[in-house]
């Protein structure tokens, strides 16, 4: 971690995020908190060894081994991160333009998505060593696995098509298309389905990995390029980051219906729910993090966009100790090659 020069000009910033907090904007769903307190207090950071200035994607956090897997799509490398010590233990190269990544932890594997060279890449946990690659059709991107199906499915962005690999097999066992690009997609543990935004036709995909078929799609309402997708299995919903008009809109998983939707910053890509807060986190281009509360299944409000280095893609919960992790491709406008941690401050006034 580099907790010097660094973190000084890390916490800098953070200082103007927490300034900036009293003209936060007011969501549309239901009325903010008069005077919150901060959400997020900065923890400091996690240097990385690949170069600088390059563009960041995907992370997961996989709780069984307190791993943090982080994507740097520009310098085509994986980051193996010790959560117990904040150190990079491996560097995992030769992932050209490496944009997903998803853990099987029943098979103590990883995959990612490598978009420069159109493969799924297959890693070992143990070794930590690239011991597969699979071939798909365009730019793979989102990638969910569906446990109880032993399978991964894998966003085939710009060949509008899903990806369904076998993972004990790690073969392409079919391939869906659509007449939409693909965008994220997730596994709900609750109807046993995937989903996955059809981010073109501005709609959701529902597919049986059963029979691995579709079996409907559902219109999203005003969200426009559903690129970004996190669910609140529990209480039936998922959360829609909208690109091309800068909603974060909520669906209802079991009416099949949009519920709300609320204005964020620009440039939306990666966005997570935090269970235990019931806060949803969209990363945005344009410099910030939009943040969003669930008050319950049917009511929300924004709660603010916090102040971030620009150019920010990502980000990660750990859901067990409500520290957020944002990669960041500069620092005040410099290259910079890093993960920002920061604490979740679990209670804001009234």
């Amino acid at each position: 971690m580099g907790m010097s020069a660094t973190f000084a000009r890390g916490f800098a910033i953070s200082s103007v995020l927490l300034l900036a907090l009293a003209a936060w904007r007011i969501g549309s769903a239901a009325p903010a908190a008069a005077s919150p307190k901060q959400l997020l207090r900065p923890a400091g950071f996690i240097e990385v060894p690949g170069p600088k200035g390059k563009r960041f994607d995907y992370l997961t956090i996989d709780p069984s081994t307190h791993l943090l897997f982080a994507t740097h799509l520009g310098a085509g490398l994986l980051y193996v991160i010790d959560l117990n010590t904040n150190r990079v233990v491996k560097t995992i190269s030769d992932l050209p333009g490496i944009e997903g990544v998803e853990v099987a932890p029943d098979l103590k594997k990883v995959y990612t998505s490598n978009w420069f060279e159109n493969k799924i890449a297959v890693i070992d946990i143990d070794s930590l060593q690239v011991i597969r690659k699979i071939a798909t059709e365009a730019k793979p991107d989102g990638i969910a696995y569906a446990a109880p199906f032993h399978k991964i499915y894998v966003s085939d962005e710009r060949a509008k098509a899903e990806a369904v690999v076998d993972v004990a097999k790690d073969e392409i066992i079919k391939t869906l298309h659509f007449d939409s690009e693909t965008g994220n997609v997730r596994y709900d543990p609750v109807s046993r389905h995937v989903l996955v935004n059809l981010q073109g036709k501005n709609a959701i995909s529902e597919i049986d990995p059963a029979i691995d078929r579709e079996i409907a799609q559902y219109p999203v309402g005003e969200c426009r390029g559903n690129h970004g997708m996190a669910l609140d299995a529990e209480h039936r919903l998922a959360f829609l980051a909208c690109e091309d008009n800068n909603l974060m809109s909520v669906f209802n998983l079991q009416s099949h219906k949009p519920i709300s939707s609320m204005p964020m910053a620009e440039g939306s890509d990666v966005i997570a729910y935090d269970p235990g807060l019931r806060r949803i986190y969209v990363a945005c281009y344009s410099g910030s993090i939009s943040v969003f509360e669930e008050q319950d299944p049917q009511h929300f409000r924004k709660l603010g966009d916090l102040p971030m280095e620009e150019k920010v893609h990502s980000l990660a919960i750990d859901t067990a100790t409500h520290k957020i992790y944002v990669p960041e491709q500069e620092v005040g406008g410099r290259p910079a090659a890093r993960i920002a941690i920061y604490d979740s401050v679990q209670k804001s006034e009234p």
